[in-house]
């Protein structure tokens, strides 16, 4: 049997957004229902992978550690909650750095494929930002849109969307989960 996965963006469709960044695990705050969510698609046989953009890191406004401390309470508080994340990419670098790794480029796309061995075809990319989709897009992924975040500007400059869209990760984990 294939594994199935879903890939999730992390600011604004797991957790609160900020414009200021999430700097610090006191400023990571899980958005309601998130955790729940994250929970039960694991529970129904969905590996979950988190690909987020953090140019935080290069615009010197966070370390590594923070990132890594963010991702040990996200790791924990979804623990908790009873499900887990399989794998968590960062693209660390800021936009003027021009690298494949930073949505919309399809670098860490790409290189979960591999390492996990799976066809993006078949898998499941929730995000917040239009950048979320151009990179679910670009790799054939099944792109779905969430209102949380960035994600009601993103509807509104783009209202020719033809992607799925919804209230929050809750509401999109449960269509997934029906889809089977």
């Amino acid at each position: 049997m294939s594994q199935r996965y879903v890939i999730l963006d992390r600011d604004g469709v797991i957790n609160v957004d900020s414009d200021d960044y999430i700097k610090s695990p006191e400023e990571w705050l899980p958005l309601d229902g998130s955790l729940q969510a994250i929970a039960e698609l694991y529970q129904h046989g969905y590996k979950i992978v988190v690909i987020t953009n953090q140019s935080g890191v290069a615009r010197g406004l966070f370390t590594l550690a923070s990132l890594h401390a963010m991702h040990d309470k996200m790791q924990k508080l979804v623990a908790d909650a009873g499900g887990k994340i399989e794998a968590i990419y960062f693209c660390p670098h800021d936009p003027s750095a021009q690298c494949d790794c930073r949505k919309p480029g399809t670098g860490l796309y790409t290189r979960f494929a591999a390492e996990h061995q799976v066809d993006l075809d078949a898998i499941y990319a929730i995000g917040d930002s239009y950048r979320d989709l151009e990179a679910a897009r670009s790799c054939k992924a099944k792109a779905i849109l969430v209102k949380t975040g960035k994600g009601l500007k993103t509807l509104a400059s783009h209202p020719e969307l033809n992607e799925p869209v919804f209230e929050n990760l809750y509401e999109a984990s449960q269509y997934i989960i029906a889809q089977g």
